[in-house]
């Protein structure tokens, strides 16, 4: 998939348990997603698969919360903000 046809998708999935509707699929507005990703990138690696949709379906709900909780902080902060966020969501 070229950069411009993965940074242009209008959305993105995330994984959510949402058993009334099994066969909807959740997603997130692009900036929001890539707002999230941003933060996973730097506290854990860039991961190509999570923008291409080749990996695991997107980010969790818990971990969007966090990772989006965490990019509100100096950057220097996020892995302490991104780890207290999912200690407290209790998701870890």
């Amino acid at each position: 998939m070229s950069d411009t046809s993965r940074t242009e998708r209008e959305n993105f999935p995330i994984q959510s348990r949402a058993r009334s509707h099994p066969s909807r699929y959740a997603s997130v507005n692009r900036h929001v997603y890539m707002a999230a990703y941003e933060v996973y990138s730097s506290v854990f690696a860039p991961q190509e698969a999570l923008i291409e949709g080749t990996c695991r379906g997107g980010f969790g709900v818990g971990e969007l919360i966090a990772f989006l909780y965490a990019r509100s902080f100096p950057q220097s902060e996020w892995r302490v903000r991104v780890d207290e966020a999912l200690k407290n969501m209790d998701i870890l």
